[in-house]
């Protein structure tokens, strides 16, 4: 289903909620919008596999814009709305914007970006306060309403989020399918949710992100409603929850930090007893993190490894990370691989990089790179995401870290999440990154970057106790040698860490 499929009209419910301000859309009105900036394009001579962008908050008009570009055939790249104007600039070269849709409050942004990238034929402004530029919604209601004369599937090109460097577009083929059929993560959510058109879906994080994205298609796909959150906050997505009487849910380990920060009066006076299903990925989720949600929240959170890069994904109930603490489960529809440097398969238990062989994945290659697009493949044809992580007996992955932020110490390789994971369960952690830094005798060493809890105290005290913790449960080799605190950890909303920028501080430049 989609918003031109006859069904679509008939569904009672809404399209999309924005849960703050209560706005919507329903399906008949998601149809007519995304029509008339489908039909806008068309006049502009886009046609099939041309790329369009959007810079945008969370708000209405997403949906409406990535609708447009999935019934017309076109490459949809969502915009980190965060970035600067030269980054945006970056991307809209890189993809070969040929439409960009921006709104007032990013305007100024966006305007500057245009001035560095090359000529883009179209702007249209969300609620335009100049008269030099076209309104977005006054120029989509000059156009028919009438669809076009065949939908074909397009797709997103989202950028990776450039933690370990400059962003990647994504691009995989046009899937060749009509819009409303199921393939990739939508047939993944009809398998988990089956066929329901009662689904109720909360979406917490920036729509710019691919996650966001291939899950609200793949709920409208099922027919279900779509929840957006202006932008997260804690208390509000409880709220939410107990308003709308969300059943499935997204989050990143970020979010759930937050959530259990509220103090305990706040939490239980929320009723969540609708929610069926909270889905979690983008990063690692500590320990005791995840066991106190399961326990807040019930045996219905579910985790998922993928990326925005990647030809697979892992998952794992409630029950079997319980039973293994700090799995990302076992992958879907294929088999996993665990390689060395040289692309030899390693036995259970050693660490490598994570290859996935998955036979029914539509290839992806990185827009305009093909020496990265190499990389990302091994001999087999199998494909990586560049992390690093081992296989226990049962087939179950366990995460160690990005193969970036592998640390060479006196030749021997370390990973820094093992540290990550043991520092994050003292009590007066919030935050943690590890990562290796210069050193005379073995090349780098572990350094670790602490956001402490609000009501612990940064001292040179609490530093040797927060070594000494992590020393008491790992090799020393595997330990941070130094330590700083940091007010803030740079996470993106999405929650992925920009661990290279915390690295970069430490290193020269040259290196």
């Amino acid at each position: 289903m989609y918003p031109g499929d006859p069904q679509a009209r008939a569904i009672s419910s809404p399209a999309v909620v924005m849960t703050g301000s209560g706005a919507a859309l329903s399906w008949t009105e998601l149809d007519e919008k995304s029509t008339q900036l489908a039909n806008y394009w068309r006049q502009l001579g886009l046609t099939v596999g041309d790329h369009v962008a959007c810079l945008l908050d969370n708000s209405l008009e997403v949906p409406i814009v990535y609708w447009a570009a999935e019934r017309s055939g076109l490459y949809f790249t969502p915009i980190n709305s965060h970035l600067t104007a030269g980054e945006v600039a970056f991307i809209l070269e890189n993809c070969t914007a040929r439409s960009l849709i921006t709104n007032e409050r990013l305007w100024s942004v966006a305007k500057e970006a245009l001035s560095k990238a090359p000529p883009v034929p179209s702007v249209l402004v969300v609620s335009a306060t100049s008269n030099d530029v076209l309104d977005f919604h006054a120029t989509l209601n000059g156009q028919s309403s009438q669809p076009l004369e065949a939908d074909i599937a397009g797709g997103a090109m989202v950028y990776s989020s450039g933690t370990t460097g400059t962003p990647k577009g994504v691009i995989r083929p046009l899937s060749g399918l009509q819009p409303g059929e199921f393939f990739g993560m939508s047939m993944a959510l009809k398998m988990a949710f089956g066929t329901e058109r009662t689904i109720r879906y909360l979406s917490t994080a920036p729509m710019y992100h691919s996650a966001p994205i291939d899950f609200a298609m793949g709920i409208h796909r099922l027919g279900g409603t779509l929840f957006i959150m202006e932008r997260f906050d804690a208390e509000e997505a409880l709220r939410a929850i107990e308003h709308y009487r969300i059943t499935h849910s997204q989050w990143v380990p970020t979010m759930f930090s937050r959530l259990l920060r509220l103090d305990e009066a706040t939490r239980l006076s929320y009723d969540i007893s609708s929610l069926e299903y909270a889905i979690h990925g983008a990063a690692p989720c500590p320990i005791p993190l995840k066991r106190a949600m399961i326990e807040w929240f019930g045996p219905i959170i579910w985790e998922y490894y993928a990326g925005t890069d990647g030809g697979g994904s892992t998952t794992v109930s409630s029950p079997e990370w319980l039973a293994r603490p700090g799995t990302v489960g076992r992958m879907l529809g294929g088999t996993l691989h665990i390689c060395d440097d040289e692309g030899d398969e390693l036995p259970v238990g050693q660490s490598g990089t994570i290859y996935f062989d998955n036979p029914n994945a539509r290839p992806f290659h990185y827009f305009g790179d093909e020496a990265k697009t190499a990389s990302s493949r091994s001999t087999q044809g199998w494909t990586t995401m560049g992390d690093v992580g081992y296989l226990d007996d049962e087939g179950y992955l366990f995460l160690t870290d990005r193969k970036a932020f592998t640390i060479i110490s006196g030749g021997v390789n370390v990973y820094p999440q093992e540290a990550e994971n043991v520092l994050a369960m003292h009590p007066d952690v919030a935050d943690v990154a590890v990562f290796g830094i210069p050193h005379s005798d073995l090349g780098e060493v572990p350094h670790a970057v602490i956001q402490l809890v609000p009501s612990a105290i940064a001292s040179e005290q609490l530093s040797t106790a927060l070594l000494s913790y992590c020393r008491e449960q790992l090799a020393t080799i595997k330990c941070p040698r130094t330590l700083e605190f940091i007010e803030e950890m740079p996470r993106l909303p999405t929650g992925k860490l920009y661990k290279q920028r915390l690295k970069d501080r430490h290193w020269p430049p040259s290196s």
